[in-house]
């Protein structure tokens, strides 16, 4: 399949997943959904697989890279998103997520020692300005409300959407690192959506968090389309990009996905920005457009920096 068509695929299904994960709050505890949510994902997945007779099981050393980015992808990213939405409206949560396209390069920066050019850097001030301009009101009313004594919500879903963002970012990354211990795709796909519904299930125990099962329709209709597409068709294709042009480059999907999210916002969330909204989410998208139309940067030879990851 052509990479324009999985970078067009993976923007349309991201583009409303933000919105539908709304359709599950309120049911269950948000780290419950993700757990059902990547329990039937991974099980899709292992189908696939058994249907196609594919080897399951994979060594230890492959097992913990995948438990790696299950940890961070599909765990600690998803747990935060969900918690967020609680709090901010799921447009936000989205144009929140643009800046994945800095966090990435500053992840390979720190574990890879790739280089980062100056128009990227350039880019992330204008972006975090940007994302400042668009919760510059929201933040204002939050800090208020908690000098008052309130519980300070929104400030804490913007901290925990920025949480979700960098382990995302993270968990990019190990993409490749995951392709070179296992090229099957679904295979390694199912084993660390696995790992990371289980350590959320974990979680949830520890959290005392109740799996019980929701009665409402809406609820089921969500699980079912983020499992499956929004996380199944939606991921393969993000990680297919990842291996064909590099993460760096994957994330471009950052970049229309907020846009369709917000319209959703609108439409569907009675959310109504006002024109330093708009601004913000205009700087924000633009200097991120503009970076990514920067030159690939040159990785750096560096044989500290390449072992410091070679341990799992």
């Amino acid at each position: 399949m052509p990479s324009s068509v999985l970078f067009t695929v993976a923007c349309l299904i991201w583009g409303s997943t933000f919105w539908a994960i709304t359709l599950q709050l309120g049911h269950v505890a948000p780290s419950v959904s993700v757990a059902y949510r990547f329990f039937l994902a991974a099980a899709a997945l292992f189908a696939i697989c058994l249907v196609r007779r594919d080897r399951l099981l994979l060594p230890w050393r492959t097992q913990g890279w995948m438990a790696l980015q299950g940890f961070l992808t599909f765990g600690i990213s998803y747990v935060c998103t969900y918690e967020s939405e609680l709090h901010v409206v799921s447009g936000l949560v989205a144009v929140m997520f643009a800046l994945m396209v800095f966090w990435t390069p500053m992840w390979s920066r720190i574990f890879f020692g790739t280089g980062i050019s100056r128009r990227t850097l350039a880019c992330g001030l204008a972006a975090t300005g940007g994302v400042a301009l668009l919760f510059y009101r929201s933040i204002g009313d939050a800090w208020r409300d908690l000098q008052s004594g309130g519980g300070g919500e929104f400030l804490a879903g913007v901290i925990l959407a920025l949480a979700a963002t960098l382990a995302s970012s993270a968990g990019s990354i190990v993409v490749n690192k995951v392709k070179e211990q296992c090229a099957n795709l679904p295979l390694s796909m199912a084993w660390s959506m696995l790992w990371g519904a289980s350590m959320v299930a974990v979680w949830c125990i520890v959290n005392g968090d109740a799996f019980v099962i929701p009665q409402a329709p809406s609820y089921w209709m969500g699980l079912v389309y983020l499992s499956i597409f929004g996380s199944v068709i939606a991921f393969f294709a993000y990680f297919t990009l990842i291996s064909r042009i590099g993460p760096q480059k994957a994330v471009y999907i950052g970049v229309v996905t907020p846009v369709l999210s917000v319209l959703l916002s609108i439409q569907l969330e009675d959310y109504r920005p006002g024109p330093v909204e708009f601004l913000g989410m205009i700087v924000c998208l633009a200097s991120v457009a503009w970076a990514l139309r920067a030159p690939a940067a040159k990785p750096v030879q560096s044989a500290n920096l390449n072992n410091a990851i070679e341990t799992p």
